[in-house]
């Protein structure tokens, strides 16, 4: 059997390596890192239950060697201008839990190691420079001289995807004009901050920036939101870290800070999830850009990933133009509610000020205001057409 070619050994193009085997078709899997490589930060920190579900569905038993090493918190928190408006404590979870947090490093390091045990042939260090496609085949060729030929290509290759460049597959959307600034800190030993999640609504430490933090297994994440008119070098520096943190989180972490980054909020979908032929997929950000908000984007690429890996071993074009159709219906629908929580996020009417003001008075004696400023910010998540009752 020839081998279906993924592009991309990130967790998206992991996943889908692993789905094609459980289909028990042969796999290479291209990807232009070394071997070994080292992939700095946090990035996508929650693996939702959903994708645990999908990842088990693929590899028995992987869910839960994620799971025991990341971390599930049951308390979540929000406050506004330093006062409280909402907190909830849930009872332990189940198995699988609705979510788990790690590190996308430690996701990525589960994944390769499944990937292997599964028999799946990996070429490092090929970076993709050209794509054929016809009738019946495609072929990938490397900077460096190899190729390889398969019946489908799945593009898992990010949002700079050569891939999608060589077919010459547009991206349609936003970006905003402000940024945010995320930061890795690892935990103080023995003085752990209290496992839960915590939005802060204009917070008074940081001159009214709303700011979240996030438990991972051996630190935390957080995400302060700057202003569009923000130097970059006043928040978003490994320096100017260090002055504010202190703000947010307390003394002593100013020197556990593991990666500091900036990113501004992207909505874009490509025109089309697949080529003229319906021999290449295009999943994860190859196909979508999503803010970090709301946790859609390595979720919702895993969800592309189990989708068309059930459509290439279906082995007809009418199945790959069903999983293209669905997956870009989801990814619209991702898109949409991204712009939501971003409307709620950065206000660009004073209304919408005006109403988190009155939910946050309202709150002590109106609980469901509280929720709303809970849930807000991380747009719908249920609704999208395309997602069989998912999130995603």
């Amino acid at each position: 059997m020839s081998p279906i070619i993924v592009v991309g050994a990130g967790p998206v193009g992991m996943s889908a390596a692993l789905g094609l085997r459980a289909h028990g078709l042969p796999v290479t899997l291209v990807e232009a890192d070394p071997q070994g490589r080292e992939r700095p930060g946090s990035r996508a920190l929650f693996v939702h239950k959903e994708t645990l579900q999908l990842l088990d569905g693929m590899r028995p038993g992987l869910a839960a060697r994620i799971t025991s090493y990341g971390r599930t918190w049951q308390t979540s928190r929000t406050l506004y201008r330093g006062r409280e408006v909402y907190a909830r404590t849930f009872p332990p979870p189940s198995f699988p839990p609705p979510f788990t947090s790690l590190r996308q490093v430690d996701t990525e390091r589960f994944l390769l190691a499944a990937c292997e045990a599964a028999g799946v042939d990996i070429a490092w260090g090929a970076r993709v420079t050209g794509v054929k496609v016809t009738d019946s085949s495609v072929t990938v060729s490397s900077e460096d001289g190899r190729g390889w030929t398969g019946t489908h290509v799945i593009a898992a290759d990010g949002a700079r995807s050569a891939v999608r460049r060589e077919l010459d597959i547009p991206m349609e959307g936003t970006r905003s004009e402000g940024f945010h600034v995320v930061v890795d800190v690892s935990d103080i030993p023995g003085a752990d901050l209290p496992l839960e999640r915590v939005f802060h609504y204009e917070h008074p430490g940081v001159g009214g920036r709303s700011v979240m933090r996030v438990p991972f297994t051996g630190g935390f994440q957080v995400d302060l939101q700057c202003r569009d008119d923000d130097a970059q070098e006043s928040y978003g520096t490994e320096e100017a870290v260090r002055r504010w943190l202190p703000a947010v989180v307390g003394e002593g972490y100013a020197d556990r800070i593991l990666w500091v980054s900036t990113y501004h909020f992207l909505r874009k979908v490509a025109a089309t999830f697949t080529d003229e032929e319906h021999r290449v997929l295009l999943v994860g950000e190859a196909a979508h850009l999503f803010p970090p908000f709301g946790a859609r984007g390595m979720n919702s690429g895993i969800a592309d990933a189990a989708a068309a890996t059930t459509a290439v071993a279906a082995g007809t074009t009418e199945a790959v133009a069903e999983f293209a159709a669905a997956r870009r219906t989801a990814a619209r629908f991702n898109s949409d509610a991204a712009g939501a929580a971003l409307d709620h996020l950065r206000p660009s009417r004073r209304t919408v000020r005006a109403k988190q003001w009155a939910a946050a008075a309202l709150a002590p004696v109106l609980p469901w205001c509280g929720a709303w400023l809970e849930h807000a910010p991380y747009g719908p998540r249920h609704g999208s057409p395309a997602s069989a009752g998912r999130k995603y």
